[in-house]
């Protein structure tokens, strides 16, 4: 199994930088409104938002004939936000209040007003003074806020700022030169790695790929790339194993072919010719014909049934069997065969009975092929057994084994392919080399497995696993 995703080298940069940057965003912004802000009645503002409605608190003001008058809209807003105001006129005096605390005093004098539009916050406000003028007359007035804010003023040199003016131009002069540098040198090695990469992929096309060394950003790159090579080198040697045993099965079915032939067309010459012959006669080259014809039709059945399970096109109805009774009748029918004679044929069963899931018409095609090869491919006198049982997977375990002449390593690793004929069958030639393909096909077409176990001079064990749920 493979490990978890892994990005993109490009956009795993690409999302790192990303992410940094939204981090480094989110922390300003967090920071910005932590510092400079504030939660009023209608949400979160910045700091200066006191300041800045004291200062148009005044559009809600108004000379009434020397008197001074607040709008019902200024006094409703005062309340909404829990604001107290008081206003005072030129002599310090208080002319107004709304909400004013009663620790406050009713006069100011200069002094206390223009400290007041500098004091922190003290007894659970912060004060802002501001004034209001109209043609004749002048009030000042004092808005308090229930916020802990800071009343700073920063002084810094004007002469050695102006300085830094130039310098700074200069500095974001040479940072952008910087990053164009940083991006062009970036984008010659992002194009020589690039160019490695495109040169690689076109050695493999051409079969003249060398390995990369899968170090730096672009190793997983490299990898895959090594790794494609090393698949595609397998693939073709694959190819080249099966075109070249595909070539050879043509070559034996095709002389296999010829081999029923000659018999037929010989004895239906003399039939032909000889119009004459006894019925004994005749019945004789007739059987002799028919059996060929026989053989003929079976290997072509072979090959058009080995390409339908390949196409997944060949006609599947599993049904509930009685496995027991109907490996039985197999086995049966099989020691039945005159041609089977000189053979032991044992069957043998660890269960009572067991219903499974399968065609029977397929699966009796592959088990009868299994037990055919284990007689047909080794001599007269070889015991072959059929062994059933049930392992702890709930797999039903089929076994068939024999004590004949044994198989190579190489021939069990080809055993199963579709064009492979074993090294054994100059002496039985009547095989299409079709017959453990289909097997496989049959089995793995429904749910199971089959593999071989053989040795030399001590025989061959074929193994089917079939899962007892497969419906």
């Amino acid at each position: 199994m493979k490990n978890k995703k892994k990005l993109n080298p490009f956009l795993r940069i690409f999302v790192l930088v990303l992410a940094l940057l939204f981090i480094a965003v989110v922390i300003s912004v967090g920071m910005f409104y932590y510092i400079f802000g504030i939660s009023e009645p209608e949400g979160l503002s910045l700091a200066s938002w006191p300041d800045r409605f004291t200062d148009n608190f005044s559009i809600w003001m108004e000379n009434d004939n020397g008197n001074i008058k607040i709008k019902e809209i200024g006094l409703k807003r005062l309340d909404e936000y829990g604001l107290w105001l008081q206003v005072i006129d030129e002599t310090g005096q208080e002319v107004f209040c709304h909400n004013k605390p009663e620790n406050y005093p009713i006069s100011y004098s200069v002094s206390e007003l223009i400290s007041l539009r500098t004091s922190a916050y003290k007894q659970g406000n912060t004060i802002f003074v501001n004034s209001y003028e109209s043609s004749t007359k002048t009030w000042s007035y004092l808005i308090g806020f229930p916020y802990a804010i800071g009343k700073h003023m920063i002084y810094y040199n004007g002469e050695n700022v102006g300085r830094l003016s130039p310098m700074l131009r200069m500095g974001i002069f040479f940072l952008l030169c910087v990053i164009i540098l940083f991006v062009i040198c970036y984008g010659f090695w992002l194009t020589r790695h690039l160019g490695k990469i495109t040169k690689g992929i076109e050695d493999i096309s051409l079969r003249s790929y060398v390995s990369l060394p899968e170090k730096g950003i672009f190793s997983e790159i490299y990898h895959a790339l090594n790794k494609m090579e090393k698949e595609v080198r397998h693939s073709d040697k694959v190819q080249q194993c099966t075109e070249r045993v595909r070539k050879e099965w043509i070559a034996n079915i095709t002389h296999d072919l010829k081999t029923p032939l000659s018999p037929i067309k010989g004895y239906a010459e003399l039939l032909t010719e000889n119009p004459a012959l006894d019925k004994e006669t005749i019945q004789e080259y007739g059987g002799i014909i028919l059996k060929n014809v026989n053989h003929t039709e079976k290997m072509m059945n072979d090959l058009k049934l080995t390409y339908q399970l390949d196409a997944g096109s060949v006609l599947y109805y599993p049904q509930p069997v009685r496995l027991v009774r109907f490996l039985k009748e197999l086995v049966i029918d099989i020691i039945n065969d005159p041609a089977f004679d000189d053979y032991n044929i044992e069957f043998k069963s660890n269960i009572q009975e067991l219903d499974v899931y399968f065609d029977p018409d397929l699966f009796r095609r592959a088990v009868n092929n299994l037990i055919i090869n284990a007689l047909t491919h080794n001599p007269p006198k070889t015991e072959v057994t059929i062994c059933i049982d049930v392992t702890t997977k709930k797999e039903v375990f089929i076994c068939i084994s024999d004590n004949g002449i044994g198989m190579s390593d190489e021939e069990q690793s080809e055993l199963f392919h579709r064009y492979y004929r074993g090294t054994n069958t100059k002496d039985k030639p009547e095989g299409s080399g079709l017959g453990l393909a289909i097997a496989k096909q049959i089995i793995t077409l429904h749910g199971g497995d089959i593999t071989v176990k053989s040795k030399q001079g001590e025989g061959t064990q074929f193994t089917i696993l079939l899962p007892l749920e497969n419906r």
